[in-house]
């Protein structure tokens, strides 16, 4: 093997590792950039001796220790975080819905579909059966994020 292959595949190991590190958690990158580094290392002592195998192998020691400690730095993290907070809120509208309002079907329920209520568009659930699209149904009630319907059969809400 010659020099240069051997520096490409002990840089590769090097970079699989920052990878597995970063970006790439699950051990496989980790794996085979250990991989990589133990056959660079193994072909510099075949090929060059047990002295420059030996600088060889401590500088990949010491270049792998390094990476650690500089990936470890609060710093280094701040680059690769995500600083913006998400501040919305899951299902604002059911809390002014309440047992007994009215409203017509969006798309069918089967059980859980959209409604308008009150104006508003919202997800509902069937309590105790499919309701088609453009169909009449009352709030009979709310449990959690939930909104219980029954279809009605009251012609004012239908479209």
């Amino acid at each position: 093997m010659n020099t240069a292959l051997i520096i490409i595949i002990l840089i590769l190991g090097v970079v699989l590792l920052a990878l597995e590190i970063v970006a790439l958690p699950g051990g496989v990158a980790g794996f085979f950039g250990v991989g990589l580094i133990g056959v660079g290392v193994w072909q510099s002592y075949g090929r060059f001796g047990n002295s420059v195998g030996t600088i060889i192998l401590v500088c990949a020691i010491a270049l792998c220790v390094l990476m650690l400690i500089l990936f470890m730095k609060a710093k280094t993290w701040k680059r690769f975080s995500l600083e913006e907070e998400v501040d919305s809120k899951v299902n604002q509208l059911e809390a002014t819905v309440k047992a007994g309002a009215r409203g017509v079907t969006i798309s069918r329920l089967a059980p859980t579909g959209k409604a308008l209520i009150d104006g508003e568009q919202m997800e509902v659930h069937a309590v105790n059966k499919y309701i088609d699209p453009d169909r009449p149904i009352e709030v009979v009630g709310t449990e959690g994020y939930r909104i219980d319907v029954v279809e009605t059969d009251d012609k004012r809400f239908e479209k």
